[in-house]
């Protein structure tokens, strides 16, 4: 109980210290790259690729700029709220999914048949699987863990305060935990339920990776520039003066 105290007061510190648009930002970049990941833009024997890789950097931007502003274990605990509201949105999703309804998109075809499967197909999209939520959030947790622990680390020796050394720790921590966020989400899903052959979950992590790097090398200058303001105002002052244990590297 006094465990789960002192993290309810850390957390009131925390939500309160780190600007609300990025926890928004990072939170709905988890719902929404779970949701759109169940829509192919690419497939072949070897590798596939989803309209979730779109958004799926985002959460990886946002780890790095909490990091650097108020350490690892600030980024960490972010991250398992995200992965708390997105288990919660997909119950809610799969719960109104069994209620009577129609979506709107029932009313494009004449052909009450076709009507209803694409209701059907909509419902099944939101509803998702089990294994796909267990999945998706075991990834998240291992990945934020290895992402939020290489960023500091990798801060401490070549973060020169200069946008290189934010570069530097952000990209190459990225790039660990995006690989290792689609290798567990591949290994526990795809391999598992989707029989996915090795090769296929290890060249199909490394290829989404990728693609997520280059997202991320793109708006890393802007995530720089969030940082820099956060640290010129003493944004979340009160969180790192009561943590010094957790001061950014």
């Amino acid at each position: 109980m006094r465990f789960m105290r002192s993290i309810i007061e850390e957390y009131k510190v925390l939500l309160r210290s780190v600007p609300s648009t990025v926890i928004a930002a990072f939170v709905l970049s988890v719902v929404l790259m779970n949701l759109l990941a169940g829509r192919e833009m690419y497939r072949s024997d070897w590798f596939c690729l989803n309209t979730g890789l779109s958004v799926s950097w985002i959460s990886f931007l946002c780890m790095d700029v909490i990091c650097k502003r108020f350490g690892q274990r600030a980024a960490n605990l972010i991250s398992v709220l995200a992965m708390g509201v997105n288990i919660f949105c997909a119950v809610g999703f799969a719960l109104l999914m069994k209620t009577p309804g129609r979506w709107a998109a029932f009313y494009s075809s004449s052909d009450p048949n076709i009507a209803q499967a694409i209701t059907e197909g909509i419902d099944a999209t939101f509803s998702g699987a089990w294994y796909v939520v267990a999945g998706s959030s075991i990834a998240l947790f291992v990945s934020s863990l290895v992402n939020s622990f290489l960023n500091v680390r990798i801060g401490k020796t070549a973060d020169n305060g200069r946008y290189s050394g934010f570069a530097i720790r952000s990209l190459l921590s990225t790039c660990a935990g995006q690989f290792v966020d689609n290798f567990v989400f591949s290994a526990l899903v795809s391999h598992v339920f989707f029989g996915w052959t090795w090769p296929q979950v290890l060249i199909c992590s490394f290829t989404s990776m990728i693609i997520e790097l280059v997202f991320e090398a793109v708006f890393s200058p802007l995530g720089y520039r969030i940082v820099q303001n956060w640290e010129k105002d003493e944004v979340g002052k009160n969180y790192v003066d009561l943590h010094p244990e957790v001061k950014p590297a």
